[in-house]
């Protein structure tokens, strides 16, 4: 009898921040795999004593594999623990491929993203009505390379709300094609290690920012939301509490 494999959002950093069936599948697993260059080891509270442990972030693609498949062979459930959401620049489409090739069965659990942990610790809403109801979530070339059509500037023409992964070590970059198209009194925020007891936040502009993050000691693990969610000032309340409005659930 075959085991399976889980592909579990790890969360932001905060373990209380799991849900509780990830919480559920992890107690029950013979091997945990996690990302243990980003993973909050905390998370491995809530696994059995018993399990195996591997911290992938030694690991190559290969040997992950390898004990994900010679586990769910003998019958055993595998935890693949990534941090925050796994659908998020997790890696997991070629984990998932491998899987599919060798017959492995498998699910995922999502996860509370980083980015929504970062709105949380700003206190804000992505999506404020009259202001913004598109939401962009993206990263600057690196060595993943992104396609052309996906270039920064070009995203950042629609001037919505854009929350950049993976980008702060190259915050002047950043800056440089955002302003192609935001004015430079546009609010931005970049939260590192959102949720963990050590998070860092600096607000600013577009036309500060830049120093603001190069004064911090913000270098990694950090988002950059930009957008005028950030600072709304008077808008609109939503339709859906409108005492005027009728809907499926409500009279006006």
């Amino acid at each position: 009898m075959k085991g399976k494999v889980f592909f579990i959002g790890g969360g932001p950093g905060d373990p209380e921040l799991l849900t509780l069936k990830a919480v559920k599948v992890m107690k029950d697993s013979d091997i945990v795999i996690y990302a243990g260059s980003l993973v909050n080891k905390k998370v491995l509270d809530f696994v059995a004593d018993s399990a195996e442990v591997y911290d992938s972030s030694s690991m190559t693609l290969d040997e992950i594999i390898k004990v994900m498949v010679d586990g769910a062979n003998s019958g055993k459930i595998v935890s693949r623990i990534h941090t925050g959401d796994p659908s998020i620049y997790g890696a997991i489409m070629e984990q998932m491929r491998e899987l599919e090739k060798k017959k492995i069965p498998f699910d995922v659990i999502p996860g509370v993203s980083s980015l929504f942990a970062a709105a949380a610790a700003l206190k804000t809403e992505l999506t404020v009505p009259g202001v913004s109801q598109t939401v962009i979530i993206t990263r600057p070339s690196g060595r993943t390379p992104v396609p052309r059509r996906e270039d920064l500037g070009a995203l950042a023409s629609h001037r919505s709300t854009m929350c950049i992964f993976l980008g702060v070590h190259k915050i002047g970059e950043v800056v440089k094609s955002l302003r192609e198209h935001y004015g430079d009194d546009t609010p931005v925020a970049v939260v590192k290690r959102a949720s963990w007891e050590d998070e860092e936040i600096v607000r600013g502009r577009l036309s500060d920012i830049e120093d603001k993050v190069k004064r911090s000691n913000i270098r990694r693990t950090a988002i950059i939301i930009v957008g005028d969610v950030l600072e709304p000032g008077e808008f609109k309340a939503s339709r859906l509490y409108d005492a005027s409005f009728s809907h499926g659930y409500r009279k006006a």
